[in-house]
């Protein structure tokens, strides 16, 4: 085994898990059930075979050692088997001694299995794999297609495709859990596509490649992709047809037809931008009837004007568009690429994207002018972008006066902190900051004056918290930490705030820190899931740390018994309780 990038040692996993799981894992590792073993950018991978393959990942950040794994047990955070195993094979620790019977014992290793496979008869390890295959239908699936590839009467694309629909075809809806080895099955069972073309068979693979696209563009309503393994096999495999179109070159009329409908429908955003990537594919045949085809659907689409609205722009409408933008930019003509964009004006943003394209094509002016009559259309609550293009323009032509109007109608509709880092740089460019800053609090008092006195003649004011959040926030900005401070004491902020404040004051002020991060402890455990629970556990290690500052050291085991004993019933919690080693 390599060196390790950072230094585990078998004593870390047995302080901070408890011995049943220590020893389990032990015994997954002992039994050789850790996967092959990659390290990158210092994080060890690798799949470990329990009930399922799980994904096991270890690392160090901040001095400690961190761990994933994609088991039940490891998706709440807390450190499984499975990390226990790689952390033992990466190590590649002692195996127990003849003298603890009571623990797995191996001395066979996979290199001595290798030459025992080596030795035999080729008709015996026939047997045993067509054995074994009988019992795993990934397996059976990998030698079904390797046959196919070899079949004396050409390759037997019936099998192919009957393998990606039996390894397709969920059998009910895959959750989150089994998405990734549902898509290693997937991944295994049609590899052989790539052995396809590599053997020079390109137009079988541009047929079945097709096929298999179908049939996971069909399945995909039925899988959690969360985490995009089936996203990444979409692109895989139009990689794959790609490659297998450059070298069989088939006719282009007739693949620009099955593109461009490809592309129109599909919902996953397969073969998108088609016209692009396969131009020298196409050709100009090829091209000039995907243009011909992507016209004939663009004069469906209405236009649309300011403040109107179709139920078709995320669908049809969407990906109708971007083909005709791709065929636009192709051409290189500005003019054509702004009638496809003029085609949608319902929204302010929908200018500025227009002014964009007249920059980028070194037409100020004209630019200019799309962004005005952006702001004309939508005289209030605008998008903050246009105001923000005309702005820094207006600025350019010394027109401050008129950037200055807008970036105070953007703080007026918004009073937040963004805005006010606009007003600020832009008032800047005036020297003129002094009065915009004098101005600016005066709006966002008079705002929360008058959210405070409705509140009071409204019923339902106890379901908003009306206080000065935003004023703190934004002093917190200007550095302005006992402005900031008063201001919360006077008025109230939100939990996020007062913790910032407690962590820019627990310097100097350890006393107004410590009954912040008190409280916090018991916010943040009302939340009840595994990230709430780590949260928990630094700010207790915070107020350890306040407690023996202030002289107050013995208050802390107390405390920590109240809290477990509070919170005994949250499993994860006390498990974590039990992993930090409190000093």
């Amino acid at each position: 085994m390599a060196p390790a990038p950072f230094h585990l040692k078998p004593e870390m996993f047995r302080d901070i898990t408890d011995a049943r799981t220590f020893n389990r894992g032990e015994g997954y590792y002992l039994a050789d059930q850790v996967g092959p073993i990659s390290e990158h950018n210092d994080v060890v991978i690798a799949t470990v075979r329990g009930t399922y393959p799980y994904l096991v990942k270890l690392w160090f950040e901040d001095d400690r050692l961190r761990y994933s794994c994609t088991c039940p047990i490891g998706e709440d955070g807390i450190l499984c088997k499975h990390c226990v195993a790689l952390g033992l094979a990466w190590i590649g620790g002692e195996k127990p001694k003849e003298s603890e019977p009571d623990r797995l014992q191996t001395t066979t290793t996979l290199e001595d299995v290798r030459k025992h496979l080596q030795s035999q008869e080729k008709n015996a390890l026939v047997e045993m794999l067509m054995e074994q295959a009988q019992e795993d239908e990934r397996l059976m699936r990998r030698l079904r297609v390797q046959a196919a590839l070899k079949a004396t009467a050409g390759v037997d694309t019936a099998t192919y495709r009957q393998v990606i629909d039996e390894a397709v075809n969920p059998s009910g809806f895959v959750g989150y859990r089994e998405a990734f080895d549902y898509s290693r099955g997937i991944e295994e069972a049609i590899a052989g596509l790539r052995d396809l073309l590599a053997a020079g068979h390109a137009p079988e693979a541009v047929e079945l490649t097709e096929y298999a696209l179908k049939a996971v563009e069909r399945a995909m309503g039925s899988i959690d992709d969360s985490d995009g393994y089936m996203g990444a096999i979409l692109e895989g495999w139009q990689d794959l047809h790609l490659q297998a179109c450059l070298q069989t070159r088939p006719d282009p009329k007739e693949l620009a037809q099955r593109l461009f409908q490809w592309e129109l429908g599909s919902e996953w955003g397969v073969f998108s931008g088609a016209a692009e990537t396969y131009t020298d594919i196409l050709g100009d045949q090829g091209l000039a009837q995907y243009r011909k085809l992507a016209e004939a659907e663009w004069a469906k689409v209405p236009p649309l004007g300011p403040g109107q609205d179709n139920s078709q722009r995320y669908t049809e409408r969407f990906r109708i568009t971007k083909m005709m933008e791709t065929l636009a930019r192709q051409s290189g003509e500005v003019e054509e690429l702004v009638t496809v964009k003029a085609r949608d004006l319902s929204l302010a943003y929908d200018f500025l994207k227009i002014a964009e394209i007249y920059v980028q094509a070194g037409k100020p002016k004209t630019a200019l002018e799309w962004a005005e009559r952006g702001l004309k259309a939508f005289p209030e609550h605008t998008d903050s972008r246009l105001r923000d293009f005309l702005a820094e323009e207006y600025h350019r032509l010394d027109r401050h006066d008129e950037a200055m109007a807008l970036m105070w109608a953007e703080y007026t509709d918004s009073p937040r902190l963004t805005q006010f880092e606009k007003l600020k740089a832009h008032a800047n460019s005036g020297g003129r900051w002094r009065e915009w800053r004098e101005k600016a609090f005066d709006h966002l008092r008079g705002t929360l004056a008058a959210a405070m006195s409705n509140a009071r003649n409204d019923r339902w004011a106890w379901a908003r918290a009306i206080d000065r959040s935003e004023i703190v926030r934004i002093l917190l900005w200007e550095d302005n930490i006992e402005a900031a401070w008063q201001e919360a004491g006077e008025g109230g902020c939100s939990a996020d705030l007062w913790l910032e404040l407690a962590a820019r004051r627990e310097k100097d002020h350890p006393e107004d820190a410590l009954p912040i991060y008190q409280r916090q402890v018991e916010r943040v455990l009302d939340k009840k899931n595994i990230d709430a629970y780590r949260e928990a556990v630094r700010l207790l290690r915070k107020v350890q740390n306040l407690m023996e500052r202030l002289g107050r050291k013995r208050d802390f085991p107390h405390l920590l018994d109240n809290v477990r004993t509070e919170h005994r019933a949250k499993r994860n919690f006390m498990k974590l309780l039990a992993q930090a080693n409190w000093g």
